[in-house]
Order: C-alpha cells, then sequence, then structure tokens
C-alpha cells in the first residue's frame, strides 16, 4: 500500500480510453502505435513500474522471438515490458504494446506456459482487438444515450441498455476465446508444447480460489464480464491443442525456465508493504495490523483489502489529516456517505489517537475506524450487508491489532523471493512445503501445491525442480 488504480485479468484498453471516430473496418496507420505509445506510461504507473531482473527478462527473451516468426504477422513488431507487480496478469494495447507482471512469471512453470501467455496477447496484437472494442464501446455509448434521452418508457429504455450491455461484454468474450484459439495454434507452429495454455488457464483458476478461500471456483459465470469462464476457456484451449498436437509434443522447458526466476521478487514490493499470513506489516511506514481467522488479505498500490469468504469485506488505506482541528472534524467531513452522526466516538488504539463511527447506505453497513499517527490518518473500513455480532467483533479485533513496528521488527522485515530447489528422494509436498516462509503454517502445503502446478498428494520424482518462497 503507498499512500494508486489497479486494472485486472487480461486487458487491452480501458473502454473510456479517446482514440477518435473510426469507420468500421479502417485503421489509421499510426494509430494503434499512438495508442500504445500514449497508454504506456499510464500502464506502468500503474502497475508499480518495470521490474529488472536478468533472468526473469532472458525468460521472456527467448520465447518473443520464436513466437513472433510463428504468428499471423511476422513483421509486427512487439516493446513487452515485465510489471513490478505480484498479480497474475499479462495484456496487450495497441502497437504491439505486450505486458506480463512478475506474479504471472513466478506462477508459470515452464517456458511453453509464458509462451503460451504471450502467445495470446500478440493474437490480440494482429486481430485488432482493442480497436474493435474501442468502436463498438463508441457506438453502445452513443445508442444507450440515444434509448435514455428519446425513449418514453424508462423499464423498456432500461431492457434495452441491458441488452446492449450483455451483447457487448459477450463480443469481448468472443475476442478473449479468438485470441486463445490463436495463441494455442502460434504456440505450436513455434515448437511449444500446445497445451500449456489450458494448464496455465488451471494454474490461474486454483490460485483464484486458494486466494479467495474457496474450495471451489464459482461454478456460474457473471454474463456481463468481459472475460468467459475459466471452465469455458479450458475446454476451448484443450480442444484447441488437440487439433495441433498430442499430449507430450512440443516443447516445455521446466528446468531452464525455473532457472531463470530463481531468485525474482515474489509478491509485495517493500515500498508497498507486505502480507504475511493473516499480518500486513509496513518497514518504511513502521505500522502493521492483523485480520482474524478466515480473512485473506490483499495488498494493493492503493489500499489492502480483506474479505471472509462469508460477506464481510475491509478496506484499509491512509489519508492526510492536516487542516482537521479533531479526528471527529475528519469523521464527519464528507467522505463517508450515510454516516450516523451518533456513532463517532473518539478513543484511543495501543495509546494512538482514534476515532469509530458507523454507516449504512444502498443497503451496506459500515464500521470505520481513523486511528492518527503524525499527520496521518490510517483507516479501517469494514463492509456488511448483513451485519452480525461477529463482524463487530472483527472489526474490533482488527482495529485493537493495529500498532507501530519497533525497530527491531522492522529490521527483521525481509522480501519475499523465489528460491528453486530440486527435489531429493523421499521428498513429499509435505516436506518442502515446510520450507515456505510469508505463508500462513495451515496453507503452506496448498500454496506449495498451487505455485508448482502439483497434486499436493502425490509424490515429487527425485531431481525435479520446484519452486518455493522464502525471505
Amino acid at each position: 500500500m503507498v499512500l494508486a488504480l489497479t486494472l485486472a485479468g487480461c486487458q487491452l484498453l480501458g473502454d473510456g480510453a479517446t482514440v477518435g471516430t473510426l469507420a468500421p473496418g479502417t485503421l489509421r496507420p499510426n494509430l494503434a502505435a499512438d495508442i500504445g505509445a500514449r497508454e504506456h506510461p499510464r500502464v506502468v504507473a500503474t502497475y508499480g513500474g518495470v521490474y529488472k531482473d536478468p533472468g526473469a527478462e532472458r525468460a521472456v527473451a527467448s520465447v518473443v522471438g520464436r513466437l513472433v516468426e510463428a504468428s499471423d504477422n511476422p513483421s509486427q513488431t512487439y516493446r513487452i515490458t515485465i510489471l513490478n507487480s505480484p498479480a497474475i496478469n499479462a495484456f496487450a494495447l495497441p502497437g504491439g504494446y505486450l505486458y506480463v507482471t512478475r506474479g504471472l512469471l513466478a506462477l508459470a512453470n515452464d517456458t511453453s506456459e509464458l509462451a503460451a501467455v504471450l502467445a495470446h496477447e500478440m493474437a490480440h496484437v494482429t486481430a485488432n482487438h482493442a480497436i474493435e472494442r474501442q468502436q463498438r464501446a463508441e457506438a453502445r455509448a452513443l445508442a444507450d444515450r440515444i434509448l435514455t434521452n428519446v425513449v418514453q418508457d424508462s423499464e423498456a429504455a432500461r431492457q434495452a441498455i441491458i441488452s446492449s450491455q450483455l451483447s457487448f461484454a459477450r463480443f469481448s468474450q468472443v475476442q478473449e476465446l479468438e485470441a486463445d484459439a490463436i495463441g494455442v495454434k502460434t504456440l505450436a507452429k513455434a515448437g511449444f508444447d500446445p497445451f500449456a495454455a489450458a494448464r496455465f488457464l488451471e494454474s490461474m483458476a486454483r490460485y483464484q480460489a486458494y486466494q479467495s478461500a474457496q474450495k471451489e471456483t464459482p461454478s456460474a459465470p457473471d454474463f456481463l464480464s468481459s472475460h468467459p469462464s475459466t471452465p469455458e476457456r479450458l475446454s476451448i484451449a484443450v480442444l484447441a491443442a488437440r487439433q495441433v498436437g498430442a499430449p507430450g509434443v512440443g516443447e516445455r522447458d521446466r528446468d531452464r525456465y525455473l532457472s531463470q526466476i530463481d531468485g525474482m521478487l515474489f509478491g509485495d514490493d517493500p515500498l508497498e508493504g507486505f502480507v504475511r499470513g493473516r499480518s500486513f506489516l509496513h518497514k518504511a511506514l513502521g505500522i502493521g495490523f492483523t485480520v482474524p481467522r478466515g480473512y485473506t488479505l490483499e495488498n494493493s498500490p492503493e489500499a489492502v483489502l480483506a474479505s471472509n469468504g462469508a460477506g464481510t469485506a475491509m478496506r484499509f488505506d491512509g489519508a492526510d489529516l492536516s487542516g482537521y482541528n479533531s479526528l471527529t472534524e475528519y469523521m464527519s467531513s464528507g467522505w463517508i456517505n450515510g454516516l450516523l452522526p451518533q456513532s463517532v466516538r473518539e478513543t484511543t488504539i495501543n495509546g494512538l489517537p482514534a476515532v469509530t463511527g458507523s454507516a449504512v447506505t444502498q443497503g451496506w453497513s459500515f464500521r470505520i475506524a481513523v486511528i492518527r499517527l503524525g499527520r496521518t490518518g490510517y483507516r479501517f473500513i469494514f463492509a456488511d450487508r448483513d451485519p452480525s455480532d461477529a463482524y463487530e467483533t472483527q472489526f474490533r479485533e482488527t482495529v485493537a491489532s493495529f500498532k507501530q513496528l519497533t525497530p527491531t521488527e522492522r529490521a527483521r522485515l525481509q522480501s519475499l523471493r523465489l528460491k528453486v530447489v530440486t527435489a531429493q528422494a523421499g521428498d513429499t509436498p509435505q516436506t518442502l512445503a515446510r520450507g515456505m516462509t510469508g505463508v500462513e503454517a495451515s496453507r503452506r502445503l496448498e500454496f506449495f501445491a498451487v505455485l508448482n502446478g502439483l497434486d499436493m498428494n502425490k509424490p515429487i520424482p527425485a531431481g525435479k525442480p520446484v519452486k518455493l518462497v522464502v525471505d
């Protein structure tokens, strides 16, 4: 957390970007490059800057040339950037700007899986998907304005707008599936394992389930999502792979790939603080807190987020309190919608001045706490649609855990990194997972299996390289 905006998923171009009005099917020669060049600095800033690591850079560079030569447009040039983000993400901008996060590199288990990701993003570029999405978005916005301004029947207008939104969402999903199919063909043509795309999609699904503390991923797709559900993408990726090759055909190159990402930074950048199990610790700011059991923490550039899988969500961030005479004045200054004035109470938390309060708005109940440390107010916001006694207890427990770190605690905080080790005879997922740090002990085995694409109940062959996370 830095005292910034996160993007998610395989992204092409924000629907709100301005690219000019184009006739369907036409494209000004330099327009794509102009869009990519304009958006590149924003993307880099959003994702924590460029990540510099010689091994990771070699891993990416080793596949790019082969994929370009095997792609639908070998004359297309690409600019590939590794982003300093733990998020598992890759996306493309017009003009050949491709991005992959170090978090995605850490989840991949061989060169073919990385190649599958890059081939997918190259397919978005060669198929001009970003331009098509922008044209479709402009047409949808115009249609929606006409409907709301002209149609007298508000319900009819609402249903028509929903229909256009569903159509646009499906249009985006079709693009993703098209890029999946093109990517698999490119992958195979370049000599890589065509089933790598399906393997990596499965790894992403497992990681998402691990992060959300669920044993299974949701079965019902979000029909307004711009991405197809993972099962749909998996089935198409497998089908496309079967059409171009059999399992076991094509290069994987696990050993070399893992040797290249050995030692790579894992998880949060030190400048944004660290998530350690259920605790958030920030070395530079000298603060920390712990969420109750059952909560999963996620650090982002703009805030620390947490949820318990039972309907409660939490946000933690910082705000400048300069210009406010008291914490009560700040709490009542209008930044909280639906604040209940009678709920505002000033107090102390571990010797620090604080204020708490409640709010109700749009069917949500909120519990808020602001703790002052110098000119900064550290804000906890808990939200639930159906709050219970446990909700109040969890809020109070989390707020009460907020503390200033001692010099010794700050000195001991070290970045997490990937460490690649070779399994020895007799090693099991259980024994190797014990060497992991920065993960709750009760979840180390599950995380080890997800990170390495392994079954936690099956033995590991001697000589197989695996990833550990250590400090």
